[in-house]
């Protein structure tokens, strides 16, 4: 599994963070253009089984549309609208658009509920293809162990990273047994003993959700790795400048 290190040090939440409607194509061009190198984003599956970006199991949030995404087929979803007028993208248009700009797409698998195995299949064959010769190939992550096996499965070659919000005893043991190479968690559940073994152990640490440039800095110098951000207008300036000096 090919991941790029050193991982670029803050990674912008949900495609774009609070500066663009989440999870759009919008959010990612913003990322690339205040100088970030990698984007997070969720995937879900449609009614009709094709992977789009969305966090929750319902429109209404983020959308100005009503109920499950796994019960609302392509057409509807993609004339939505997500957000000053973008609307809901597929999971290959992000990926061009990653792959456009040379940025780590950490890919979250977040199924709705009852279709764990299905949607790690979509989104792991999809990932497989959609980066297919890529020099930097996407980091795949979820909260479901079920999800990552998949992945494990029938995207081997593609890292993978186990989520957390309060990290486990045994998260190492859980990590291996997916092929996992990075450890994601809440940087307020994040204690010492995690780090001090995953220094230990040579495994990456990404904490999400930091909005503070001083919380940042004080996490990536007590060992970890990358810090997930809904706040890139704090980091622009540090996005390009000190990504590039490492």
């Amino acid at each position: 599994m090919r991941l790029p290190l050193p991982l670029p040090r803050w990674i912008a939440h949900r495609g774009g963070g609070s500066l663009a409607p989440e999870n759009t194509l919008a959010g990612i061009r913003l990322a690339a253009r205040l100088g970030c190198r990698a984007v997070e984003f969720d995937v879900m599956l449609s009614a009709d089984g094709t992977p789009f970006l969305i966090h929750d199991e319902t429109l209404e949030r983020t959308t100005n549309g009503q109920g499950r995404v796994c019960a609302t087929p392509d057409d509807v979803l993609l004339a939505l609208d997500a957000g000053d007028g973008e609307h809901i993208p597929t999971l290959a248009a992000a990926a061009a658009l990653c792959r456009q700009y040379g940025l780590l797409a950490n890919v979250e698998i977040k199924p709705a509920a009852g279709y764990e195995r299905q949607t790690a299949e979509v989104v792991a064959r999809q990932c497989v293809a959609l980066w297919q010769g890529a020099a930097i190939l996407p980091l795949i992550s979820s909260f479901s162990m079920a999800a990552l096996a998949i992945a494990r499965d029938l995207a081997p070659a593609i890292p993978r990273g186990l989520l957390f919000d309060a990290v486990p005893a045994d998260w190492h043991r859980q990590l291996q047994s997916v092929g996992g190479v990075t450890l994601h968690c809440n940087a307020r559940q994040l204690g010492g003993e995690v780090l001090a073994e995953s220094a230990a152990k040579g495994v990456p640490v990404l904490c999400y959700t930091v909005n503070s440039l001083a919380e940042s800095e004080k996490l990536l110098a007590n060992g970890v790795s990358a810090v997930f951000t809904d706040r890139l207008d704090l980091f622009a300036g540090a996005c390009a400048i000190k990504d590039a000096s490492r």
